[in-house]
């Protein structure tokens, strides 16, 4: 009988910033659980003696280990074990899809319960983020000796180039990691908002504590415009990663795309996130603030644009999506936050057209209503357009965020590298090599936009084929 009262116990809700209060703040929502309340949760869990949950995890953390000892209060105890496998647990336990990896393939998910572990792993990683930067890569007390004659070299700042360079520099080895941009952390810092993930609480402890392992990072450095994978090697490096990500916006190519007032997510995004642009003037980088906004797409990136708009000031924002909000990829806790933000859902609608306002700008949007029809290769039901029911949507400010494709730039330097069809870097699945002898690659640029922890899952297997290679003591 016990046994059947852990199993149905709902889940210790997460305390969040009120709806009216949150829209006008860019501070993170979630406010993260309580030791009392860690706990209450963590008890819940079954201990199942073959944890499907640690399957369902794309680095394969230990969960049952880790909630086990944050049952009995040991947070240092928990944390070493996250950090035996994950990189970046206090970025995973906020960003990851948990509902559909670990979360998902918990037992108790049968009863609609699962044990938070994404809020478990927020909790343990924010109470060890004091310690020393040794423990907080490494998960333990001592550093390692950096050997100077075993170089890496680490191309994009990303979660992948991430995980490689603190999995690589937690056992000797000397990285350096390259980023083009002027701040460090890829899509950690221009893509995804502060309310989401903390760029100073989070983010810059990360790569502050790889600093403390004297991981090298060089900012303002573009891959295949000021240097070469060859100058590289020549440079003395032993392996090469490659995790620039896929940050080429696409757009819907239909009339008047390029009015003013619309905007690809990439670019509207890092002008709020990277550029501060939700404090001008007091950061030099302006932003449109529309009124009307529209968002088109049904991910992650969607609703940041739509709740990163709210927090700006619009009086109205419309998501536009071809199916049903139940179809929409991004995570539902997140579709719930917009909806209770006062996002609007135009669910089953289609974009035809941008119409311009009497100045030439921005004013209006001709949508086009669709239905369900068959399920097509994706397995989901296909939308099809209702003839004769147009409607018109009145928008001074429009986000496109349906989606990227891999930068050209670095590819197109690099004849050497393999592409697939859909031009992303082609690599083997078992160490992440590319067709290039001693370079490897990891994250989006390999697999299309995808999840933070996926790209750290392949920054990860990368990095313990190249210290297996290099005698960078590789063992866990």
């Amino acid at each position: 009988m016990k046994t059947n009262k852990k199993q149905l116990r709902p889940r210790v809700p997460m305390p969040n910033q009120p709806p009216d209060e949150r829209i006008g703040n860019f501070d993170e929502v979630a406010l993260g659980y309580t030791l009392e309340m860690a706990k209450e949760e963590a008890e819940r869990c079954l201990q199942c003696k073959k944890p499907k949950c640690v399957k369902g995890c794309p680095v394969e953390v230990p969960i049952p280990q880790f909630i086990e000892k944050l049952t009995q209060g040991d947070i240092d105890s928990a944390y070493a074990v996250f950090k035996s496998t994950n990189s970046l647990p206090a970025v995973c336990g906020r960003v990851c899809p948990q509902e559909i990896q670990c979360e998902g393939e918990c037992i108790l998910n049968v009863k609609g319960h699962p044990i938070a572990i994404g809020r478990l792993e927020r909790f343990v990683a924010d109470e060890y983020m004091h310690r020393d930067a040794c423990g907080l890569i490494t998960g333990k007390p001592e550093c390692p000796l950096i050997d100077p004659e075993k170089k890496v070299a680490c191309i994009g700042s990303g979660p992948a180039s991430l995980t490689a360079a603190g999995y690589l520099a937690g056992r000797g080895c000397k990285v350096t990691v390259f980023e083009a941009l002027h701040e460090l952390g890829g899509v950690l810092v221009y893509g995804i908002p502060e309310f989401r993930l903390p760029k100073e609480k989070i983010v810059a402890k990360e790569i502050n504590a790889l600093k403390e392992l004297e991981v090298e990072f060089v900012r303002n450095r573009v891959g295949g415009k000021t240097f070469s994978i060859k100058e590289l090697f020549a440079a003395g490096y032993k392996a090469v990663f490659i995790g620039v990500g896929a940050g080429l916006p696409k757009f819907l190519g239909i009339p008047g795309e390029n009015l003013n007032g619309v905007f690809s997510a990439n670019e509207y995004l890092t002008r709020v996130n990277l550029g501060r642009a939700y404090s001008f003037p007091d950061f030099d980088t302006p932003i449109i603030k529309g009124r009307r906004v529209t968002v088109f797409g049904g991910g992650n990136v969607a609703m940041d644009a739509a709740r990163t708009a709210r927090r700006l000031g619009a009086d109205s924002v419309h998501i536009v999506y071809r199916r049903t909000v139940a179809e929409m990829p991004a995570r539902h806790e997140e579709v719930d936050h917009a909806i209770e933000e006062g996002i609007k859902m135009q669910e089953l609608c289609s974009p035809i057209a941008f119409m311009p306002d009497e100045e030439g700008n921005l004013g209006s949007i001709r949508l086009q209503q669709m239905q369900l029809g068959e399920p097509d290769d994706s397995g989901r039901r296909r939308p099809e357009p209702i003839k004769g029911s147009e409607l018109i949507l009145s928008t001074d400010l429009a986000v496109i965020a349906v989606g990227t494709r891999s930068n050209p730039v670095l590819l197109e330097a690099e004849p050497e590298l393999a592409l697939n069809k859909w031009g992303y870097i082609k690599v083997d699945k078992q160490t992440c090599e590319t067709s290039m002898s001693g370079v490897f690659a990891g994250g989006d640029i390999v697999t299309g936009a995808a999840t933070v922890i996926l790209a750290m899952g392949a920054g990860r297997t990368a990095a313990k084929e190249i210290a297996r290679r290099i005698g960078c003591h590789p063992d866990d």
